[in-house]
């Protein structure tokens, strides 16, 4: 463990680093006794920092649902991070590269919370009656810090979040079965990458089952209204000045956007 003195000190880190797009030495490497709790706490004392300077949180992401992506990270389940409003765009925007240091894209499913969600114990069927509507996203990722990173490296610098994209159908989540939405990723006109959603530990809602239960654990929920990147069903795309991005979901639409 580290101290609060030390966690604090991470967090300004990380958030100069976000203002100057300049990555800084992994906290890990600075504080080698740096655990999941104070990667944790590090990712909160940033999100009140952020919020301190006029940003909202309006939701959570979660990484690292794939198998393959846990065993890369040596973890065994997943992490998350905030969602902050300045960070969400809607389907044709453009958004300015440089808001980046690296920027990645990673396709998702958003939830629409339609009520409050807390744990213990919540489950899939929990997660599905508690969601208002489903709707495409694309996760920008981006890293604040060198690397190779550890896995509290990643938690401490808000699981990579960069942005979120939404557009598309919105769609009920009984109205179709969610582990079976399918998607193609194209660059440049190029189809970068594809897969399916029950890549998604399953099942997309599963991990926001697991979401919920983790943040009872420390005292939250998710609120009504609030929006939950469930995790990518894709690999990372490598995106710059100039890419044109576009995600099709079949029969649930399709969103693009250009960074400029």
């Amino acid at each position: 463990m580290i101290t609060e003195e030390e966690r604090r000190a991470a967090a300004d880190a990380l958030l100069k680093a976000e203002i100057e797009r300049k990555p800084i030495i992994q906290p890990s490497e600075t504080y080698p006794n740096l655990e999941l709790e104070d990667a944790y706490r590090i990712q909160a004392l940033w999100a009140e920092a952020r919020v301190a300077k006029g940003a909202r949180i309006v939701g959570h992401k979660i990484g690292l649902t794939s198998r393959a992506m846990q065993m890369a990270s040596k973890m065994t389940e997943p992490d998350y991070g905030c969602i902050l409003d300045d960070a969400l765009y809607n389907d044709g925007a453009q958004i300015r590269a440089d808001l980046f240091i690296k920027p990645r894209l990673e396709v998702e499913l958003a939830f629409v919370m339609g009520e409050d969600l807390v744990g213990p114990g919540t489950r899939i069927y929990d997660v599905l009656r508690a969601t208002e509507f489903v709707v495409p996203a694309l996760e920008i990722i981006d890293y604040r810090t060198e690397v190779p990173r550890a896995i509290t490296d990643t938690i401490a610098d808000n699981a990579a979040f960069g942005a979120i994209v939404v557009g598309g159908r919105i769609f009920r989540p009984m109205d179709i079965d969610i582990r079976w939405v399918g998607a193609t990723l194209s660059k440049n006109g190029i189809i970068e990458e594809s897969g399916v959603s029950a890549a998604i530990m399953g099942h997309p809602a599963a991990g926001i089952a697991w979401l919920v239960n983790k943040l009872h654990a420390v005292g939250g929920g998710l609120k009504k209204g609030q929006i939950v990147l469930a995790g990518s069903f894709t690999r990372p795309v490598d995106i710059a000045k100039g890419d044109v991005i576009q995600a099709d979901y079949g029969p649930v639409g399709a969103l693009g956007v250009s960074f400029v």
